[in-house]
């Protein structure tokens, strides 16, 4: 049974990726979803097309990591590129693209499967391979900057580790156990902005202090109390 969907003309995707396809095979293979086209022939769809895709992205998201912020560490710059691949943010590319009216979906999956993250990950990663293939390396650099403008932007801050973890990395480098939290008083008034001290130790060794309305808030200031003692005097 072949797909009766209407989807839009190829030139409308074509007019969103910013690039016309010489191959417009190429693009047809990225929006065939593996189920599909197991009905129409048997094949495996867009599955290696979405394979490439996948490592392209990843590259493509370092380097443009690594050239718009220069003062983050590779901490910082591994957790923003995990943030901006990870399947939520694949999807909402997707989205952006107009992705979910292009696919074509096999039986099982038409009833609600192109709005589904699985499904739109993986045709926009397979759309990046045929990208690739058809284009090289700078049409997929322009689409990515388009799509990631808020992470790249100068001040962006998106992805900053919180200060428990960004505290744990530091002690962790240094060869010192995990810190521990712990709750030194709690006013028990409700919404009050300093309910709760907490003290943050390393090998039984205070190391800083927070006050905050909820135990997690406290425990964060603290985190940030000891990052200020540590980061100057023992970096």
């Amino acid at each position: 049974m072949t797909d009766t969907a209407q989807h839009p003309e190829p030139a409308a995707l074509e007019g969103a990726l910013g690039h016309r396809f010489a191959d417009a095979a190429l693009l047809e293979a990225a929006l065939r979803h593996p189920s599909y086209s197991q009905e129409i022939d048997g094949t495996c769809g867009n599955e290696r097309l979405e394979f490439l895709g996948d490592a392209v992205i990843d590259l493509i998201a370092a380097q443009l990591l690594f050239e718009a912020h220069a003062g983050w560490d590779e901490g910082h710059l591994t957790r923003a590129r995990a943030a901006l691949v990870n399947r939520r943010s694949l999807a909402r590319c997707a989205r952006v693209l107009a992705l979910p009216g292009h696919v074509r979906l096999g039986r099982g999956e038409r009833e609600g499967g192109a709005e589904k993250e699985r499904i739109l990950a993986n045709v926009f990663e397979a759309v990046v391979g045929a990208l690739y293939l058809d284009g090289g390396v700078a049409p997929v650099l322009a689409l990515a900057r388009r799509l990631f403008a808020d992470a790249l932007a100068p001040d962006s801050d998106a992805f900053a580790a919180d200060p428990k973890t960004s505290l744990q990395e530091w002690m962790h480098a240094r060869g010192r156990p995990t810190p521990r939290y712990a709750a030194v008083s709690d006013s028990g008034v409700e919404n009050d902005e300093q309910r709760f001290q907490v003290e943050v130790s390393v090998e039984g060794e205070v190391w800083g202090r927070g006050i905050g309305r909820t135990k997690r808030a406290a425990e964060r200031a603290a985190a940030e109390d000891a990052l200020r003692r540590a980061q100057p005097a023992h970096a």
